[in-house]
């Protein structure tokens, strides 16, 4: 049983090609396929592949299938001696993915690479990345106290 877990929105999810996921609202449209590249875990043919944090190349591609809401909570806020109580309502914004098939290092997927959610690089990796040298700016010199607010009142003589 070939089954991946993976990470998108702050929640991991467990998927086997075939599965309908709903994951929070991704920007991505209807029809569209996307590639999810923080894989946490990859099982394949009873071989597990533990990243640390995340399975070096492994990728899950998904169809966005539909976005919508889900059902309706209620929020109640209530301090009881002081006459507050607040009711709200929330509906979560999510995206149902049609999972595709799960890759991993050397492997390609079928057709275009539409949708795919890069990781942001840090500073020094982006400057490597540019060509250019990323630029350090020295910390604020620190202020020093004048004499007057160091001095002890006692041992003034007046």
């Amino acid at each position: 049983m070939d089954y991946a877990i993976f990470r998108t929105g702050g929640k991991q999810y467990r998927a086997q090609p075939g599965d309908l996921i709903d994951v929070e609202k991704l920007p991505a449209e209807e029809g569209t396929r996307v590639e999810l590249d923080e894989v946490l875990l990859v099982s394949r043919d009873g071989q597990l592949a533990v990243g640390q944090p995340l399975v070096p190349g492994a990728r899950v591609v998904a169809q966005v299938q539909s976005h919508g809401r889900d059902a309706k909570i209620t929020v109640f806020k209530y301090k009881r001696k002081t006459r507050y109580h607040v009711t709200r309502g929330h509906r979560q914004h999510y995206t149902r993915l049609a999972v595709q098939e799960i890759l991993v290092e050397g492997e390609e997927g079928d057709g275009p690479q539409k949708g795919r959610r890069k990781r942001t690089q840090r500073t020094g990796q982006q400057a490597e990345a540019t060509g250019r040298k990323a630029v350090r700016r020295p910390a604020s010199p620190r202020r020093k106290h004048s004499s007057a607010t160091t001095r002890d009142p006692d041992t003034t003589g007046s």
